[in-house]
């Protein structure tokens, strides 16, 4: 059953351009704020100083304006398949703009450099990636030895596909994958924490 949900969710960039972006951006900011402001709260707890941080899906930056008001010290990136939804996370970062970035980009293909991040998180995206085997690999060509991937998504998000995929390709297999829920201060929103170390 959740296969077939996460089937039915796929990257659409364009589906958040134009209008649609400016509306996702509302909710964000306004309705998931609680939650954003939630898992920013327990990434600020993890993240080690100084760290490079990317967040993929980005979106309008929410999470990262959540994290870069908690942490100065971290340098942070977002990003998004969305062009629209990167030039808002721009304007939503603009009180950040010494250490926060977005650019356009896939999570199968990020434009960075080999080793580039100490963190890498996710939030309310993951269920969205058509290829999450294949995010995998790239995910961990990013990430600096020691460093840790946090997923935040949906029950029916593709945790095993993500976890299979780093067994088969022998990466982010630092310690088994952990699982576990995080409240989210939102009634009826279950949410779920997946951790993969490098």
């Amino acid at each position: 059953m959740h296969e077939l949900i996460h089937r039915r969710r796929r990257n659409l960039p364009n589906a958040f351009a134009g209008h649609p972006s400016r509306v996702y951006d509302f909710v964000a900011r306004r309705v998931l704020r609680v939650v954003y402001r939630r898992v920013a709260a327990d990434i600020a707890t993890v993240a080690p100083q100084g760290a490079q941080v990317l967040d993929v899906g980005t979106g309008p930056g929410v999470l990262l304006v959540e994290l870069a008001a908690r942490r100065p010290d971290l340098r942070l990136t977002g990003v998004d398949l969305s062009a629209d939804m990167v030039a808002t996370a721009r304007r939503n970062l603009t009180p950040f703009a010494d250490r926060a970035r977005a650019h356009v980009g896939d999570v199968t293909s990020l434009p960075f450099e080999d080793q580039s991040f100490d963190l890498i998180v996710s939030s309310i995206s993951t269920h969205h990636w058509d290829d999450p085997e294949g995010a995998v690999p790239e995910l961990a060509r990013v990430l600096r030895p020691g460093g840790r991937v946090y997923i935040y998504d949906f029950p029916f998000a593709p945790f095993d596909r993500l976890a299979t995929s780093a067994a088969t390709h022998s990466v982010l297999n630092g310690q088994t994958p952990e699982r576990s829920r995080l409240r989210t201060g939102v009634l009826f929103l279950p949410y779920v924490r997946f951790v993969m170390s490098a």
